[in-house]
């Protein structure tokens, strides 16, 4: 899947308004083109002219549906209600030689980063990742010929004329796949949410309880004259998300087109397992969802370091373990500051990117 960003002007206040107020990542609905108009029998009836010949119009096209991506949309929620969408149908065609009036197109306005699929075939019909990029779903019906196209030299008043052709329809599956740069994950409780408004603008609902994030959260974090950092916050993952358990699976897929991911664990945090294991299993929670996250590039976070005490773990031991893996993890604390601009710098590159 091609890995893109988006632009500095992009309109991020409406997007975290979008997802503070309501937000819908996916949705299902039913549209058909409009049917072709059927052509017009007509003959000349003028003063003088009393066997004049055929002038039947052709009927009007169909209207076509059209899918177009705008960076001024951020969620779904335009398709939460009206599931069946129509275009409008060519008018049939009239005595002489007016063609009917074309159908109004259906014109389906999406946030870039959104994916049409046939939800029949499973065909994916297109990845609309580009301001203004759009992709004709199904054509309008073509009008019917009127019958002033049938006249030969042994039928010179023909009584036929063609129907307009039948519009399609298709039963589509929209999901938006978000065009972050960055992707923060880790479990819940990790200090996703803190370590976000620490690097970006956001301002995510943050408390001490796990789940607080349950929808994902995005900042911009902008390095004057070097670019800018698109960040998705993504619920927390527990193990078994990508089979479906707790609420991150349901947005594993916003960081699939991620440059580069960052793995939050919590230094203070006591499980089953020592915070090696922790980090194994959220890799393989998306390896599981999409094996191609594995190799995605990652740097991995311990936060809440201004909780840290020498009694939790060995600090040394800690980064030895990852360093074995050839992994440089780093100490912060997204709450205090402590640590964040080290991180900053190890995310200058991944801006400047988009720049060179």
């Amino acid at each position: 899947m091609e890995i893109s960003s988006f632009s500095s002007g992009t309109n991020l206040k409406s997007t975290l308004s979008c997802l503070n107020m309501s937000f819908l990542d996916e949705a299902y609905i039913t549209v058909k083109s409009g049917d072709g108009g059927k052509g017009c029998v007509s003959f000349r009836r003028e003063k003088f002219i009393p066997k004049g010949g055929p002038n039947g119009g052709d009927g009007g096209n169909g209207g076509s549906v059209i899918v177009h991506a705008t960076s001024k949309l951020h969620c779904l929620m335009e398709y939460s209600s009206q599931k069946y969408r129509k275009a409008g149908n060519g008018k049939p065609g009239q005595g002489k030689n007016k063609s009917g009036k074309n159908g109004e197109d259906l014109i389906l306005k999406v946030p870039l980063g959104t994916i049409i699929q046939d939800r029949d075939t499973d065909e994916i019909m297109a990845d609309l990742i580009h301001d203004n990029q759009q992709i004709t779903i199904l054509q309008g019906g073509k009008g019917g010929k009127g019958n002033q196209h049938f006249a030969t030299s042994r039928n010179r008043t023909p009584r036929i004329a063609q129907p307009g052709i039948p519009s399609e329809q298709k039963r589509l599956k929209l999901t938006l796949s978000f065009l972050a740069d960055i992707g923060i994950i880790g479990f819940p409780n990790a200090g996703k949410s803190t370590l976000l408004s620490s690097l970006s603008n956001a301002k995510p609902k943050i408390n001490s309880y796990p789940f607080t994030t349950i929808v994902p959260n995005l900042g911009i974090m902008v390095f004057p004259n070097e670019g800018t950092l698109i960040l998705a916050d993504i619920p927390g993952l527990i193990e078994g998300a990508s089979l479906g358990r707790g609420l991150g699976h349901q947005f594993l897929k916003h960081i699939e087109r991620t440059k580069l991911l960052l793995i939050v664990l919590d230094i203070t945090y006591l499980p089953k397992h020592d915070l090696l294991e922790d980090y194994k299993i959220l890799r393989h929670e998306m390896d599981n969802f999409n094996h191609s996250l594995i190799n995605r590039p990652h740097k991995v976070v311990f936060n809440k370091m201004d909780l840290y005490n020498s009694g939790l773990r060995e600090i040394d031991d800690l980064k030895n373990q990852f360093n074995k893996l050839g992994i440089k993890p780093l100490f912060i604390s997204a709450l205090t500051g402590e640590g964040i601009d080290t991180l900053k710098k190890e995310l200058l590159p991944v801006a400047q990117t988009d720049i060179n």
